[in-house]
């Protein structure tokens, strides 16, 4: 393989949300799949405080096959320039694309993917637009519902009218248990199950520690948690759905990170229309929310009797890949393999670069 084959992957990993610790893990498992025959691999760490270093503890981990990183990163890895002057004139003539793993806020919200836009530089995963409302649980669950999907009830609040939920929460027609999440974050940080009056309240000043807008959802009883995963660009495809059995009320941040008490079905046990029909969905609220290169689209499920079928939950534009991670497990049980799936990701990457690029900017 010549040098005009490889790739310099840049690997952006850590930085400032609640999810440092969950980004730092994802590298680590994107970083010793990633066929080091193809790709340059530059892993670019940001600490908590926001400083941007080239980790000199990445590079030794990968070299030694340590299985983590360091939970948090400090600033003594080596100082680089801001990403935008990392261009292919300026690292040995080798084509960039970045890869974030950024989960959260100044990662997964549109931010980095707008700063890579105006340098011109190829990224993986979903644009400025889609990375942002996909972050922004609120304004994603209106687009959702205008393009006619189904979704369980909900209500946002601003942190400045937790005073006036109980009133927002009855005119929705909303009743108990609900769920209250910070409308901009992920991994399950900051959602409570709330079961009454004085558990919303309580959930309610959690959620607003981590961001201004809140949701409040309908519980969903004795539903089942299915997730698809979904790749590509202009003609995305979804994997065979999972289903997720928590091993908590709820598939909370320990459940997903900590205990490893969480079973997953991979393939979730439908039949054929139904698991069909569920991948469909996933393809629509992909296209619906604009996404790009990969997300991860979460579903419950109410079968039986009176029951409404698939609910969409959420949409996810940088998807965990960590061991228990759903997203690889999916396509994985899709036929296609892991460093499969890193290749698939950059070629998608780069096809969306190229064809943005051919667009006019004279008049």
């Amino acid at each position: 393989m010549t040098s005009s084959d490889r790739v310099r992957l840049v690997v952006l990993f850590g930085g400032q949300s609640a999810e440092h610790e969950v980004s730092c893990t994802t590298a680590t498992h994107v970083l010793q799949a990633a066929d080091r025959e193809r790709y340059d691999l530059l892993p670019i760490g940001i600490t908590r405080e926001g400083t941007w270093v080239r980790s000199d503890e990445a590079l030794a981990a990968l070299s030694r096959g340590a299985l983590e990183l360091p939970g948090q990163l400090s600033a003594t890895g080596t100082a680089v320039e801001p990403l935008p002057t990392v261009t292919p004139a300026t690292v040995d003539d080798l084509p960039v694309v970045v890869l974030p793993l950024l989960h959260g806020p100044h990662g997964e919200d549109g931010t980095v993917q707008g700063m890579l836009e105006l340098a011109g530089v190829p990224y993986v995963g979903s644009g400025v637009l889609g990375s942002a409302l996909c972050m922004d649980k609120l304004k994603a669950k209106e687009v959702v519902a205008a393009a006619g999907l189904p979704q369980v009830a909900w209500v946002g609040l601003r942190d400045s009218e937790i005073g006036d939920a109980d009133a927002a929460v009855e005119a929705a027609g909303l009743t108990y248990p609900l769920f209250v999440k910070p409308a901009n974050l992920g991994s399950s940080v900051g959602v409570s199950k709330a079961h009454d009056a004085s558990e919303l309240a309580a959930a309610l000043a959690l959620a607003a520690e981590y961001d201004e807008w809140i949701v409040v959802e309908q519980g969903v009883v004795d539903a089942r948690e299915i997730e698809v995963a979904v790749l590509g660009n202009e003609a995305p495809r979804a994997s065979v759905p999972g289903e997720v059995i928590p091993g908590n009320e709820f598939y909370d941040y320990d459940d997903k990170y900590v205990d490893g008490t969480t079973q997953f079905r991979i393939p979730a046990p439908f039949d054929d229309e139904l698991a069909e029909q569920v991948r469909s969905l996933a393809v629509r609220a992909y296209e619906a929310l604009r996404c790009d290169g990969m997300a991860r689209v979460d579903f419950f499920y109410e079968g039986g009797e009176g029951g409404r079928g698939f609910l969409l939950n959420e949409v996810n534009t940088i998807p965990g890949f960590t061991p228990i991670s759903m997203y690889p497990k999916l396509w994985e049980a899709t036929g296609l393999s892991y460093p499969d799936l890193i290749d698939e990701l950059v070629r998608l990457a780069v096809a969306r670069h190229d064809r943005r690029s051919r667009f006019s900017t004279k008049r």
